[in-house]
């Protein structure tokens, strides 16, 4: 039976107000100066939530959390999410209605702060989904995974210090292996190539 994934919050904003946003007249992006700032067409509360690798940003109602509109990410930067050209608070965002009709609002914040916060949300969250991919990727094929190698090369030689403490006098010994594998035993061999040496 499949786990079953659960929904993680990973950033809420108290204030935040969302505009409508006009067509966009060429590929220069969009300017958050177009919008007519001083009257946003709804304000709330955002809440970026995740739920295995998609991330959801919903607005909702300060004091009922009734949904507003919400947003599915699916990689960040991307369509769904794209900030504008002339401010760092405010950004355009897809929202999707569950029946496949999808429509582009603006989003604005109201301090700096919380639209780093916003930004910096979406880029750990993707993050630890691009680690979980390249971790599957490995489970998948160990065999291509990069071997360590921690056995002795031929002609190697380690220089072991060891001090010993007496009660007047500290006395310091140096011992100096060279090791070379291709004339030991087979047993000798296995504990060189595990790091472990008796003579």
């Amino acid at each position: 039976m499949a786990e079953e994934e659960y929904e993680a919050v990973l950033c809420v904003k108290p204030a935040v107000h969302v505009y409508r946003v006009p067509p966009r007249a060429s590929n220069r992006g969009y300017r958050a100066a177009e919008w007519q700032l001083d009257q946003p067409a709804w304000s709330g509360r955002l809440r970026i939530t995740a739920k295995g690798k998609t991330a959801f940003i919903k607005l909702e109602d300060k004091t009922s959390g009734e949904l507003f509109a919400q947003a599915p990410v699916e990689q960040f930067p991307g369509i769904a999410v794209e900030g504008v050209t002339d401010s760092s608070r405010y950004f355009v965002i897809r929202i999707e209605d569950g029946n496949g009709r999808r429509a582009f609002i603006g989003v604005g914040f109201v301090d700096r702060g919380d639209a780093f916060d916003f930004n910096v949300a979406l880029q750990d969250h993707f993050k630890w989904v691009k680690q979980q991919n390249e971790l599957a990727k490995q489970a998948e094929n160990p065999d291509q995974a990069p071997k360590l190698d921690l056995g002795f090369k031929e002609g190697q030689t380690i220089k072991l210090n060891i001090a010993h403490v007496g009660k007047r006098k500290r006395e310091e010994y140096s011992l100096s292996l060279f090791c070379q594998p291709h004339f030991l035993s087979d047993s000798k061999q296995t504990q060189a190539n595990a790091g472990w040496v008796q003579f």
